[in-house]
């Protein structure tokens, strides 16, 4: 069978932090991925991290040039060859100054423990530290995402602000599962619907057979798990499971 392997990172591969630049995949990660690229069609992280953290992290598994892990960053506006090189889509690319001004306005007056994240072509509010500021956040993203044209998406206690562009986790999905038998797909968060959306319509038109696994904790969005076939408890439980399909005596996974 061939089959088309992909998992988000914060709160799938990674425990969920304060501060984002603190996250780190369990311990046993890299070795669960580089056995898996071995076992299937293709393995692929995709987050919305930059390329550049994913591969700080994953690199030794992506430089594997016999069975090679796909680094994707961005929701899909960027990715990473085996020897390191990032690829940055030269459509979101323009959008690269609207988002560094429109990170400068949020800074100016954000409230004492709100994160402002730039990620390329696109800005990250964080507010894990102040949950209290919640509708400041929600308010303001809002306001600049209806004058510079980015679009704002709710995330685990934070707004991102992202370049309109058809791009995003369920656009990675159909192109990893082209040619695929079978493509799973295992995520936390709001950004990973569009992955389970796209695995349900490959399975509706009867081309590929497809598996979405929610990896849930407390602050999981109902959506998420309602969109997945099953749910795994959190980052641990998402790894035993990759960890079991590594496995030779796995069933359905060679190939």
């Amino acid at each position: 069978m061939h089959t088309a392997l992909l998992t988000d990172f914060d709160g799938t591969l990674s425990p969920i932090v304060d501060v984002p630049s603190a996250a780190r995949p369990l311990d046993g990660v890299p070795e669960v991925l580089a056995r898996l690229a071995r076992r299937f069609a293709s393995v692929t992280v995709v987050s919305g991290r930059p390329v550049r953290f994913l591969w700080s992290h994953l690199g030794a598994v992506a430089a594997d040039r016999v069975a090679p892990v796909r680094l994707v960053g961005l929701y899909g506006m960027e990715s990473a060859g085996t020897d390191g090189a990032i690829v940055l889509d030269a459509t979101a690319a323009a959008w690269l100054p609207t988002v560094v001004e429109v990170a400068e306005r949020l800074r100016i007056d954000a409230p004492d423990g709100v994160l402002v994240e730039v990620t390329g072509p696109s800005a990250t509010v964080h507010f894990r530290r102040a949950p209290t500021a919640a509708d400041w956040v929600a308010e303001r993203t809002a306001a600049e995402a209806a004058v510079s044209g980015l679009v704002a998406h709710p995330g685990r206690l934070s707004v991102e602000l992202r370049p309109a562009l058809e791009v995003d986790k369920g656009v990675v999905v159909r192109r990893a599962a082209e040619g695929c038998r079978a493509a799973a797909f295992f995520g936390d968060d709001i950004g990973d619907l569009p992955a389970f959306v796209e695995l349900a319509r490959l399975r509706a038109e009867s081309t590929t057979d497809t598996v979405g696994v929610a990896v849930v904790d407390e602050e999981t969005a109902p959506e998420v798990a309602a969109s997945a076939d099953l749910s795994v408890d959190g980052p641990a439980g998402a790894l035993a499971v990759l960890a079991w399909l590594a496995e030779e005596t796995a069933p359905g996974a060679s190939g």
